[in-house]
C-alpha cells in the first residue's frame, strides 16, 4: 500500500458489501477492468481484493449475516493514527459508532461510524508491516 494512504486523514480503502459477490465482480470487472484475487488471510475465501495495475485498493464481499436487510453499499475506510482515540472522539463529537473498533487479523483495528447527520463512513488503523 502507498505510504501516502497510511497518513491520517488519507482515505485508504474501498469497500463493497453486496449479496451477490460474483456478479458484482463480473460487473465492475467488465466496466473498469478490475481484477480480483481472494484474500489469501481469509480461510473461507468469502473476500476478494479488487487490483488496479496488480495494485490491491479495495475489496468486495458477502453482506455478512448482522446486516442482512441492508442494500448492497460501497464504503469508504479513512486511515487514522489511533482507531480507539477515535471513535471516542466520534462520540465526542456527536456521532456514533456503529461497529466498535474491532481488529482485522495482519490488517489492522478498524470501527464503523456515523456522524451526526447519520452519514456512515469506517476508520481504520494498520497494524505495522512485517518484513
Amino acid at each position: 500500500m502507498d505510504n501516502n494512504l497510511l497518513q491520517h486523514g488519507a482515505i485508504s480503502w474501498f469497500e463493497l458489501m453486496t449479496t451477490d459477490v460474483e456478479a458484482a465482480k463480473g460487473f465492475y470487472g467488465t466496466l473498469f477492468g478490475w481484477k480480483y484475487e481472494a484474500y489469501a488471510g481469509d480461510p473461507a475465501a468469502q473476500y476478494h481484493m479488487l487490483k488496479v495495475n496488480d495494485e490491491p485498493v479495495g475489496g468486495i464481499m458477502k453482506t455478512p449475516p448482522q446486516c442482512s436487510g441492508y442494500p448492497p453499499i460501497w464504503g469508504a475506510y479513512v486511515t487514522v493514527a489511533d482507531i480507539d482515540a477515535t471513535a471516542a472522539k466520534v462520540v465526542e463529537l456527536g456521532g456514533k459508532v456503529i461497529v466498535p473498533p474491532t481488529d482485522i487479523p495482519n490488517i489492522g483495528r478498524f470501527s464503523v461510524f456515523s456522524d451526526p447527520q447519520g452519514a456512515v463512513l469506517s476508520a481504520i488503523t494498520y497494524f505495522p508491516r512485517q518484513p
